[in-house]
């Protein structure tokens, strides 16, 4: 009998579907109302609902499931400990991030960056104790934030692979401050986590993964599945 995790986002909807351990299929949609017939005419034997942006009850009632339904909360019992100090304020995709980190690398120190809307990094310790870490804006907020709260910056909406280091036009410049300056913001709390963590692994996940993983030091993994699959251990921890 299959299971299914769904993951509620600021900007779209994910889903992995699993058969046993396994994810067999993965996807995305756009609300409620675009929920694939692959889901909605398939009964599941468990699933689970995560959500940073909509209220869970639509998703939750378009499913067929004849056993478990888990909306994942503060509540929600975890394979990992969790020591944030606000549990209750947690975002459901980055405690499910640290919790995929954890069961791909059980044992290691790992720290996840999780590049969408928002840019999100966690960090889990050898001993499965997640301590929280940080959110800063997205490379698409960035660059809308410059467009909205000045008078005559233009709206860049393209991320290329390649950008000047020095602008020479004001969208190079653009560019530049926004790109070049996230890069190095992430390099340098891998470097920061680095010399206080020993044999640290750090993993990339999210929409913006691909832009980033020729671009950071070190030997990086990029596993853009990893929340649908910490989702999917956090269900299977429940049931």
């Amino acid at each position: 009998m299959q299971s299914i995790a769904v993951d509620v986002g600021n900007t779209g909807t994910k889903y992995g579907i699993f058969n046993g351990g396994a994810l067999i299929k993965q996807g995305c949609f756009q609300g409620v109302d675009n929920i694939p017939d692959e889901i909605t005419n398939h009964t599941f034997e468990n699933a689970i609902v995560a959500s940073v942006a909509a209220d869970t009850a639509a998703y939750k009632t378009r499913l067929s499931v004849t056993g478990n339904l888990i909306e994942l909360s503060a509540q929600t019992a975890l394979p990992v400990l969790n020591k944030y100090k606000t549990p209750h304020t947690l975002g459901v995709d980055r405690i499910a991030a640290a919790v995929g980190a954890n069961y791909f690398f059980p044992g290691r120190n790992c720290l996840v960056f999780d590049a969408g809307t928002a840019i999100t990094h966690e960090f889990i310790t050898s001993d499965g104790s997640y301590m929280g870490g940080g959110i800063a804006p997205g490379l698409r907020m960035k660059l809308k934030a410059l467009h909205t709260f000045t008078e005559r910056l233009p709206l860049v909406d393209q991320i290329p692979e390649s950008f000047p280091l020095t602008g020479q036009t004001t969208n190079e410049s653009i560019l530049s401050g926004v790109l070049t300056g996230t890069v190095a913001e992430l390099n340098g709390l891998i470097q920061l986590y680095s010399e206080k963590t020993p044999d640290l692994v750090v993993i990339l996940c999210g929409g913006d993964a691909g832009f980033f993983e020729s671009k950071l030091k070190g030997r990086i993994f990029v596993i853009p599945e990893l929340v649908l699959i910490g989702l999917h251990r956090i269900l299977t921890y429940n049931v």
